[in-house]
């Protein structure tokens, strides 16, 4: 099992024990519908009023947050942390992120209620929808994205 892995069953551990929605986006969302680039950390959508109730469990692994974090793609609330090397984002429900052809900020909620359950690393999680994933990735438009949604597509190399 490889820190990826580990990290991500830790984190799941704990917010079914905290009884805390989630959903998985991002990369690894990604990977479940067919990319194949490697991950830079997981990233997992929780309500933003909850981020309170995983706090005991995760403390000593806090990098960053829970707070405002803003960068030239994202506006969101944040708690960053780090498992055995491996950084996990957990975002909350309300973000916005910024559009690579208009360059304004659109809003971007997490909808729990269409996540689709999918197997990763032999848990069946709930994950971003494909059809949500892939407009939310052609909005910020990075390399990454791009990359993401030609593979998810089945288009190599577009």
């Amino acid at each position: 099992m490889n820190n990826t892995e580990k990290a991500f069953h830790w984190i799941v551990e704990i917010l079914r024990k905290c009884d805390v929605p989630f959903q998985v986006t991002g990369g690894l969302a990604a990977r479940v519908y067919g990319s194949e680039r490697p991950l830079a950390d997981i990233d997992i959508d929780i309500p933003e009023e909850r981020f309170e109730d995983i706090l005991p469990d995760v403390q000593e692994h806090i990098t960053f947050g829970p707070d405002r974090f803003t960068d030239e793609n994202w506006d969101l609330r944040l708690l960053r942390l780090n498992y055995e090397g491996q950084q996990i984002d957990i975002c909350g429900d309300n973000m916005k992120i910024r559009s690579a052809r208009t360059e304004k900020w659109e809003d971007c909620r997490t909808n729990f209620l269409a996540s689709e359950n999918h197997d990763v690393y032999g848990t069946l999680v709930p994950v971003i929808t494909k059809e949500d994933l892939i407009d939310y990735k052609r909005v910020l438009d990075r390399p990454v994205d791009r990359e993401d949604v030609a593979a998810i597509l089945g288009r190599r190399g577009s």
